[in-house]
């Protein structure tokens, strides 16, 4: 299948007030995967995504580290950690800490605008990724006077307009309707990219991710189909996992 697009090797990881959040990690994710991140909180889920553009590790240089992430084959390290930045795409969970411009197109054009892009080729990148999140005629308007989704949309195109080889998603179906719970679900799947979607939702999960990993304890517990995994009544009590009632993987 070539180089992963993410490859964590043997990750470990405590934080300087000597709290051990993972106990060596090994996961990979290949290109145009769609890879659910699963697991109870305290799991080590936010621990593991903040070392894959080196905001948390040894690159860093905070807390203890040790293992290996490569995304493409380049190690998350000081001396590559802009051109990671690049690569890897983080939409966290509240669009609030993304965005901060006077406009929508001034946000989605922050991140282009800081690699030496020219005004045209800046706008073109913006008008790709708003048009991706079906948010192009909300361009000129402040963000702060957009509905939650709308936000939640404007900060994928955020990520989007750096044209990154994996969008890792922070769970991006909290605190939506709906309405726009299904809107999300649709662009998501609709992007020629890899994703990796940290998420408790788990029909979110089932819907939108073919594979599913559950991390538990600060080490991975199970890799598989997420149907299989969803399934897996044992496996979903061990490790606080619970389904929406009435909600039965196997018939869906």
């Amino acid at each position: 299948m070539g180089v992963p697009v993410l490859e964590v090797t043997s990750l470990a990881y405590a934080y300087p007030d000597g709290n051990q959040a993972l106990f060596g990690v090994d996961l990979h994710v290949h290109r145009g995967e769609r890879v659910a991140l699963l697991g109870p909180n305290g799991a080590g889920k936010s621990t593991l995504v903040l070392h894959l553009n080196g905001i948390l590790g040894a690159a860093a240089r905070s807390g203890t580290a040790a293992g290996t992430v490569s995304v493409s084959g380049m190690p998350v390290e000081p001396t590559n950690l802009a051109e990671i930045r690049r690569r890897v795409g983080i939409v966290f969970q509240d669009p609030d800490d993304q965005l901060f411009m006077p406009t929508v197109r001034d946000d989605v054009a922050f991140g282009p605008g800081n690699l030496g892009l020219t005004p045209a080729e800046v706008e073109a990148r913006v008008h790709e990724a708003l048009e991706a999140v079906g948010m192009s005629e909300y361009a000129g308007r402040p963000p702060h006077h957009l509905s939650f989704g709308q936000r939640r949309r404007v900060a994928v195109a955020t990520v989007l307009a750096m044209r990154p080889e994996i969008l890792v998603l922070d769970e991006p179906s909290s605190n939506l309707d709906p309405a726009s719970r299904r809107e999300l679900a649709e662009i998501l799947t609709a992007l020629d990219v890899t994703i990796l979607m940290v998420t408790h939702d788990l029909p979110y999960a089932m819907q939108l991710c073919e594979r599913s990993v559950v991390l538990s304890g600060g080490v991975i517990v199970a890799d598989g189909p997420t149907r299989e995994l969803l399934s897996n009544a044992p496996l979903m009590a061990t490790h606080r996992l619970e389904l929406p009632f009435g909600f039965d993987p196997t018939r869906v």
